[in-house]
């Protein structure tokens, strides 16, 4: 989801039968051993733990941190460290139902580029945006979107994710509680400087369509291929291009078959440019499918995890710290705290690390 510098990994080495491709291996029993324990477990939040992004910081990435929201009507954005410490001084408090986050690297204010946490905020219909690694407003009190809808539920803010283009352009690609099933269930904001030093954003198009089973919160963009993911919970994962000048063709509907209940947070470890894993969670069945990123995102395997009906997830593939040699995966857990997972347990010990 986010810029990052990759560490390969040998195509097909991810697991023991990473080839198998139909539906029906999909949902098994699990076995508790087989389970996948996390590194570290963060410290609580207050009220609801929902989304995490991961920040990598460029010039010691051993001091990168993880932000994760607390969804609640005086919730909060948390600021943790790599051992899941809280890091007080840089938690936001008072947002209004803050759902899900998405960081962006190098946007420019004042000239100067700026990382940015982008947070949806339900219940004021804005995204609220602040600056990495301070953690400082930079939206003048929160810009609105999806303006003009007037249908229950149709500014509920949920799901967002940042794509930055190739010529760096740094877009918002927003959704919502409910919203129409013929197309125009996502909209995407262009963002930029007001003049001001703070964060304006241009509607540039409405795209997606949606099967209306249930709802649309999950959305992760590729930036290197170019491709936004978002789960039409209860029915798949749809594919579009994050670029708006490309149009608004749905490219592929994939993970349709084999889910408990809910598909929810997708995350993208990238091995190269152009190759890699797409997870998505099964929630109910506390578990993450693998695709592959390359392709069409055939079906690789389902990892049983310890997360708890997890409903965001992050990853990044840059070697960070001791602890996070191979990257870091963060899930959301409902007992309100995150789980921090090394990416070689997710991995299994029989996969081909190249350092």
């Amino acid at each position: 989801m986010h810029k990052q510098i990759i560490i390969i990994i040998s195509a097909g080495a991810f697991f023991l039968g990473a080839c198998i491709n139909n539906t029906s291996q999909q949902q098994s029993t699990v076995a508790a051993d087989s389970v996948v324990k996390p590194l570290y477990v963060t410290e609580a939040v207050k009220f609801d733990s929902d989304d995490p992004a991961i920040w990598i910081n460029p010039t010691d990435p051993a001091q990168s941190l993880v932000i994760g929201t607390d969804k609640d009507e005086n919730g909060g954005l948390y600021v943790f460290d790599l051992k899941g410490k809280i890091i007080k001084d840089k938690v936001v408090h008072g947002l209004k139902r803050p759902n899900n986050v998405d960081i962006a690297y190098g946007l420019l204010l004042n000239g100067k580029p700026v990382d940015i946490a982008v947070a949806t905020e339900r219940i004021t219909h804005k995204l609220r945006i602040f600056s990495l690694p301070d953690m400082k407003p930079v939206d003048n009190g929160g810009i609105p979107v999806f303006e003009g809808e007037t249908g229950e539920g149709f500014r509920d803010l949920m799901g967002i994710a940042l794509y930055i283009s190739p010529s760096k352009e740094i877009y918002a690609i927003v959704g919502r509680k409910t919203g129409p099933q013929d197309g125009g269930y996502l909209w995407q904001y262009l963002l930029t400087d007001d003049g001001k030093g703070n964060v304006k954003a241009m509607l540039k198009r409405k795209f997606g369509k949606y099967s209306g089973k249930k709802e649309i919160e999950a959305i992760a963009v590729d930036n290197e291929l170019g491709y936004v993911y978002y789960s039409d919970e209860q029915f798949g994962v749809r594919k579009y291009y994050a670029d708006p000048s490309k149009g608004d063709a749905e490219l592929a509907v994939f993970a349709k078959d084999g889910f408990k209940e809910d598909h929810e947070g997708i995350s993208i470890y990238k091995t190269t440019d152009s190759t890699g894993y797409v997870l998505v969670s099964d929630q109910s069945a506390n578990q993450f499918k693998v695709f592959k990123r390359e392709g069409n995102n055939a079906f690789v395997k389902s990892i049983p995890m310890s997360t708890n009906n997890s409903d965001g997830s992050d990853v990044v593939s840059v070697p960070l710290n001791n602890d996070f040699k191979h990257g870091l995966f963060v899930g959301m857990s409902d007992n309100r705290t995150f789980q921090f997972y090394r990416w070689e347990d997710i991995a299994g010990k029989d996969i081909d690390i190249r350092k």
